[in-house]
């Protein structure tokens, strides 16, 4: 009897394990993109272009979806190459140092119809604080241009403080905002 208890557990276990998707971003379809204000009077944005993300889940609605992200610090892209590269110095990210930063998410907590609170940490120059954003399921469909494949549509937005992490100290709000507003938009096919 305990050989056959075990056996069924390691089947449910073995089940559970294979029916997990790993899904990835397309990188054509999707943008991780930020907008911080300007002397209290005007929104700047910008975007990376460079990162890896995927979701790990085995439910159709993503509500038990593990993100996993890591961004090339490098690429960040606010269509002024000057202060590009000033935000790749010391004074904000600091790419030589702190070539990525990361997020891994904790929890996924249903808050709506096919929308969730995503609690995980964020690793930015090297501290690590914990995030909250929130997570919307924008559906699956077929994508015609891979051979009918399923793609998945994912948007994650939030805030975070740069100050939490050290990032632009010596520019102070309302030069910079505190708050950085975070958008990020995906379309994820199978891996």
């Amino acid at each position: 009897m305990k050989k056959l208890t075990t056996f069924f557990a390691f089947l449910f276990l073995s089940i559970g394990l294979f029916a997990q998707t790993t899904w990835t971003a397309d990188p054509y379809h999707s943008k991780l993109g930020f907008t911080v204000t300007h002397l209290g009077i005007a929104d700047v944005p910008g975007h990376f272009n460079t990162y890896d993300v995927s979701i790990v889940s085995a439910t159709e609605d993503f509500s038990d979806a593990v993100v996993e992200l890591t961004v090339q610090t490098n690429s960040i892209d606010t269509r002024v190459e000057p202060r590009d590269n000033h935000l790749k110095s010391a004074d904000f990210f600091d790419v030589e140092k702190h070539p990525t930063m990361t997020f891994k998410s904790n929890t996924v907590k249903k808050s709506a119809e096919n929308t969730y609170t995503l609690e995980g940490d964020l690793t930015l120059l090297g501290v690590t604080k914990p995030i909250t954003m929130t997570m919307k399921y924008r559906g699956t469909t077929k994508n015609p241009n891979a051979e009918g494949a399923p793609v998945a549509g994912i948007q994650i937005t939030g805030v975070i403080k740069r100050s939490d992490f050290g990032l632009g100290n010596k520019f102070p709000a309302p030069m910079i905002s505190d708050e950085v507003q975070i958008k990020a938009d995906g379309e994820f096919g199978h891996k």
